[in-house]
C-alpha cells in the first residue's frame, strides 16, 4: 500500500506551484481613482471608502526631480493614469509608508507602460519581490527600450536615479 502525502506537504506543493505560475497567494487588490500624481513611480489612489493611499509603482524606478527626463515620465503616467480607476495588486509597504504594487489601468500594467517608453528603469536591486513573469517582462522592457534608445536611453550616459539619491546625500 501506498503511503499518503502529508497534509503539509500539498499544502507547501500549492504555493510552490502557484509561484510557479506566477500568481501571488497573498496579494491584495486595492480599486480607486488616481488623484495625484507625485513623479513617474508614485500616485495618490481615491479608495471607494474615500481614504487616500500613497502608492510607490514596485518594479520600477523613474528619474528623481531634478534628472533628465523626470518631467517627462510623470506626464507619461499622469496621461495613462490620472482621474481614471486603477486596481493596486499589493502585498508590501515601503519605509516611507507608501503601498507598494502593480498599477494596472485597463488590465495594463502602468510599470510595464513606462519601461517600454524608456521612462524609467527596472529596479533590479528589488526584482525578488516580483513574480517570474513580471520580473521577466519588466526585464525584457528595458531591454528593448534600451535597444531602441527610447526615452531616457537615447542619453549617451543616463544616471539611474538610485545613484542620483546616493549622490545628493
Amino acid at each position: 500500500m501506498q503511503a499518503a502525502w502529508p497534509r503539509w506537504f500539498a499544502g507547501w506543493l500549492l504555493a510552490a506551484l502557484a509561484l510557479c505560475w506566477g500568481e501571488s497567494a497573498f496579494a491584495v487588490v486595492l480599486h480607486g481613482r488616481v488623484v495625484g500624481v507625485s513623479d513617474g513611480d508614485s500616485i495618490t489612489v481615491l479608495s471607494n471608502a474615500r481614504q487616500t493611499r500613497k502608492i510607490r509603482l514596485a518594479g520600477i524606478d523613474a528619474p528623481e526631480r531634478g534628472q533628465p527626463w523626470a518631467s517627462r515620465s510623470r506626464q507619461h503616467l499622469a496621461a495613462l493614469v490620472f482621474g481614471r480607476e486603477v486596481d493596486v495588486e499589493t502585498g508590501k509597504i515601503d519605509r516611507y509608508g507608501r503601498t507598494l504594487g502593480k498599477v494596472l489601468v485597463d488590465g495594463r500594467d502602468a510599470g510595464l507602460v513606462l519601461l517600454r517608453a524608456g521612462l524609467a528603469w527596472h529596479y533590479k536591486a528589488y526584482q525578488h519581490e516580483q513574480v517570474g513573469e513580471d520580473r521577466w517582462r519588466y526585464a525584457l522592457a528595458e531591454h528593448e527600450a534600451r535597444a531602441y534608445a527610447e526615452g531616457l536611453w537615447g542619453d549617451p550616459a543616463p544616471v539611474p536615479p538610485w545613484e542620483y539619491r546616493k549622490a545628493r546625500r
